[in-house]
């Protein structure tokens, strides 16, 4: 099924009409139960436009030193502009480059949740989280696998974010898990595949 609309064009006073034929066999229908996309896309928007935002970074700790530099650089300028930064502990990979980059810029401006305990990390962790000014540590969680406990660490660090970053390759199952959780949750997602 198709409309035709008609146009009429009076060019040397002649009258001629010519037609267009539309289809309208393929109109989507909008049922309630479909998410409301432009609600969703002005909320994302008004996340971007914030002027400070609380910006969640993590990702793998498997990283060349080359992009360790890499994402301290933007951390650096992320609180530079005056955004919170919120990740992990880690004594090297990403986590750990967010801290380095976040402690340059202004140490006040950096939340580092930790999956467990600062007694319960390796020591080069619990020396790099010295001066670090807001750590959350969960003693409730002492008892758990250092896995699980990353993957609940992972979502009260995305809870707590407006936007995620995230640095990872695409065979990092628990990150891919913390991405589509983000997304769930309607934060802004940026998402960097190292390999």
């Amino acid at each position: 099924m198709s409309d035709t609309i008609n146009l009429a064009d009076n060019n040397n006073n002649e009258n001629q009409t010519s037609s267009i034929m539309v289809p309208i066999d393929d109109k989507m229908d909008v049922s309630d139960s479909s998410p409301d996309t432009v609600d969703e896309l002005s909320m994302e928007l008004a996340t971007i436009k914030q002027p400070a935002k609380r910006i969640a970074i993590i990702g793998s700790r498997n990283l060349a030193i080359t992009h360790q530099q890499m994402i301290e650089t933007l951390t650096t300028a992320l609180v530079g502009q005056g955004n919170t930064i919120i990740t992990s502990g880690g004594s090297y990979g990403t986590n750990a480059a967010a801290i380095r980059g976040a402690m340059k810029a202004n140490p006040q401006k950096l939340k580092v949740i930790l999956p467990q305990t600062i007694g319960q990390q390796p020591s080069d962790v619990q020396d790099q989280l010295i001066g670090v000014p807001n750590i959350v540590e969960h003693a409730d969680r002492a008892m758990m696998t250092l896995a699980d406990a990353s993957r609940v660490c992972n979502r009260e660090i995305i809870d707590d974010c407006n936007q995620l970053i995230c640095f990872l390759s695409h065979t990092s199952k628990t990150l891919h898990t913390a991405i589509e959780y983000a997304e769930e949750g309607h934060k802004v997602v940026t998402v960097f595949y190292l390999d």
